[in-house]
């Protein structure tokens, strides 16, 4: 016998969630197959994209453009 708590059943999604739910699938798998046929940076700068704030981001200091 387990000491674990059960897990109370969930309640049943509406058809608007199971829609929205597998609209955020759909755009995860093009998303992931649109990151997989981009071409690959050269010479760009490693890391996280500098400009993904709007400010250009460099060595910790940031600057608008």
């Amino acid at each position: 016998m387990s000491n674990q708590p059960s897990v109370p059943d969930r309640k049943q999604l509406t058809p608007a969630a199971q829609r929205a739910l597998a609209e955020a699938e759909a755009r995860r798998q093009a998303a992931a197959a649109h990151a997989e046929a981009a071409p690959k940076e050269l010479q760009g700068p490693k890391g996280p994209e500098p400009t993904r704030y709007g400010d250009w981001e460099r060595k910790g200091i940031a600057s608008d453009f």
